[in-house]
Formats: C-alpha cells, structure tokens, sequence
C-alpha cells in the first residue's frame, strides 16, 4: 500500500515515517524491546496506528467475513478481502448504507488481541449478568471489550437482587400464568377475584398480569426472594400468594364466599359450580333443576347468564332472565326434547314444578 512505498522511499517524507513507527513501536507496551530488536513489523506498525486512532472500530471476526466493531456496529468485508480471516481488525474506513445491518469495511488492518485490548483499553469492562434468556435465569460473569464479549464464566452465587430483577422481567415476558403452579381452584380463585374487581371496585384487587406484575413484591413475597430459577417458580402455588392480596384489612376478604360464591345451590338441591371466565358469570345446569325458580339468581348484584341444559348436558338455551325464559322460550324448547327425552319432566307450567335432578319414574 501507500505506507509501503512511503517507507521504501528517500524524501523526507519517508524519513518522517520511519521516525515516527519507531516512537509508536517505543510508545506500546513491550514496544520498547521488539522494536529494539527489529520485530514490530510494517503491519503490525499500521494496525497499531489504526486501532489508537479508531479505538471504537477494533473489530472481532463473527465468521464468514463478518465482524462486530466494540462499538457495538456490525462490519462485513468483500467476498474478495484477504483479511477475511483475520481473528481481528482495526478498521480505518468503513461506510454504511441507510438501509443496511451492518457497515462495508473499506479500509482496515490486522490487529491481535493485545493491541485491541490496549487501543480500547477505556471499554474494557469485568461485571457480573444476570438475566432472563432462554426462559430460564442464566448468571454469568462477563468480561467485554465494548460490545465484544471476551471471556463468560457462570457464577455460582450471583447477586440475589439481579436474580429477583431476572425473574421479575421472566414474569413480565412469560406471564405469571405460565410461571407460577396454577391448579384449577387456583384459577377459578383470580377469576373470582377480577369479577368482583369488574362489578364492584375497589378494595377488591385488579388481578390482570400487569397488575400481578406491578405488585409482585406483595402478593409474592417471601417465595420470590427466595426463588433463583424458573423451576423454583413452578413450584409456587399461586392461590396460597393470591389470598394475600384480599381485601383483609377492611374486613372485606371474608365476603368473597358471599359476593363470589364457587357454587350456587339450585332448586332441586344440586350445588353447581360458577364459571367467572368470562364478563358475566355463568351458571351451566340442566333446565330440570331450575323449575320453581323464577328469580334469576345474582352473584354480587349480577344476574348470572344461565346455560339451560337439555338432559345430555348441551345447552339448550341461554337467559339472564329466567322468567322471562319460563314464559316466552320454554314452550319451544319443551317441543323439540321432551319426544327424543320422554323420561324426563316437561311439565307445562315449569314455575309450578317441582325441580328434580331424577328420571320420571317408569310406568
């Protein structure tokens, strides 16, 4: 190249190149005894050169001609570069296009990890990591050259706060949903709970994922602190942490049977499960069951949307109003299943009837 020819020549210029390489080589760690001994070679002395005045642009090779500057700035060289090979580069010139991923080195030299190290010595940084990757907590000790990353060691006894903060941004990335251990109570217990939050507000609490999110440090105290991965999440059980955010201290977390009962006992004596899924609460049970009652029955001032079930368990017909039901939708309804169920009551006035969980008995 240019600086060759600038060498190999007699003028001053060439002169002022050889003075100043030998104050560069004298200048580096251990430049004093190679330059003595004539070992700092023209390449050596231009990478050198270009990595001191580029710092930022000390690159490691990603592979296939790839690099990653310690500025954090990908840079890829020509199919046709010799230096494709090269472990690293300190890059003179390199241009990026608006739309492209990584910069198009023009210009660069070949360094060694000494020199990279030494040109950027201000980024060299030793810290501990300890983050959510993978969908687990992964604690390691890093070592990087700006965004290179020199050397990685996992540790054995990471900082719990950074543990806690990995595990919070698990949470936040996965949901508590698929974290924590949730059995059916348990989910039946936070749809309970954003029911009455829906229908009736404060004190009871907005159990959505943000929320959980945001008032972690109490509802999941003291399992989380001492959770250090995701299978000690598993193994919380949700509904003992959910009790924690009832409404105790106004007196309002022993009502939650009363406002938001699991089952509700029906006139022939069955006690049927709510399902507070969804915006209203539905009662499933089989229309037989329900003569008699005319008052759609209410779950903290809500009418339930009642499911009326043919003798099969299908739905039949949907209501939140059952006397209405009783007077306009039965009589269809009785026509289309009393012939295919003729075992079972179909009584004309289903007000009047006794409800009954039991077949008609045989004639």
């Amino acid at each position: 190249g240019a600086w060759r020819t600038a060498k190999r020549g007699g003028d001053g210029y060439a002169a002022r190149w050889r003075q100043e390489s030998r104050r560069l080589a004298s200048a580096l760690p251990g430049g004093v005894g190679a330059a003595a001994r004539g070992e700092l070679t023209d390449d050596a002395v231009v990478g050198v050169v270009a990595a001191y005045a580029f710092p930022e642009r000390v690159a490691r090779a990603r592979g296939g001609g790839a690099f990653l500057m310690v500025s954090g700035t990908g840079a890829e060289l020509g199919d046709g570069s010799g230096l494709r090979d090269a472990p690293w580069l300190a890059v003179a010139v390199a241009d990026r296009p608006a739309t492209a991923a990584s910069a198009r080195v023009r210009l660069a030299a070949v360094v060694d990890e000494d020199t990279a190290r030494t040109a950027a010595a201000h980024l060299l940084v030793t810290g501990e990591e300890v983050r959510w990757e993978d969908g687990d907590v992964v604690a390691r000790q890093v070592r990087r050259l700006g965004a290179v990353e020199l050397s990685v060691r996992p540790l054995r006894k990471p900082d719990p706060a950074l543990v806690r903060a990995a595990l919070l941004d698990g949470l936040r990335r996965e949901g508590p949903g698929a974290l924590l251990r949730w059995t059916r109570d348990t989910q039946a217990l936070r749809e309970r709970l954003a029911f009455l939050h829906r229908a009736l507000g404060a004190p009871w609490p907005d159990v959505s994922d943000a929320a959980l999110l945001d008032a972690a440090d109490g509802w999941l105290e003291p399992e989380l602190s001492k959770a250090r991965r995701r299978a000690d999440l598993a193994r919380i059980e949700a509904g003992q942490a959910l009790r924690r955010l009832l409404p105790w201290s106004s007196g309002q977390a022993g009502r939650l049977d009363e406002l938001a009962p699991e089952r509700i006992q029906v006139p022939s004596g069955s006690r049927v499960r709510v399902d507070y899924g969804g915006e209203q609460p539905v009662l499933a049970v089989k229309l037989q069951e329900l003569f008699g009652l005319t008052a759609t029955p209410t779950v903290a001032g809500v009418p339930v949307l009642v499911h009326l079930l043919s003798p099969a368990g299908r739905p039949t017909a949907v209501t939140a109003d059952l006397a209405s039901f009783w007077r306009d939708g039965y009589r269809a309804v009785r026509a289309e299943l009393r012939g295919r169920y003729p075992r079972h009551p179909w009584p004309e006035d289903p007000t009047q009837a006794p409800a009954t969980r039991r077949l008609n008995e045989r004639r």
